[in-house]
């Protein structure tokens, strides 16, 4: 189904817009809460690094 070249298909493609926003800006909410998870699992203490060297 084409969108139309007038005010309405417009108006459909400003409210398609709006709400891929919402979408895309929670995306980015979630990838940023997973980043504590992320560091939480990654755990590296001084012991280790200077084991390392």
């Amino acid at each position: 189904m084409p969108i139309q070249d007038n005010v309405n298909g417009a108006l459909l493609i400003s409210a398609i817009d709006f709400v891929l926003s919402f979408v895309i800006i929670g995306g980015i909410g979630v990838l940023l809460a997973l980043f504590p998870l992320l560091n939480r699992l990654g755990k590296v203490d001084d012991e280790t690094l200077k084991k390392s060297h």
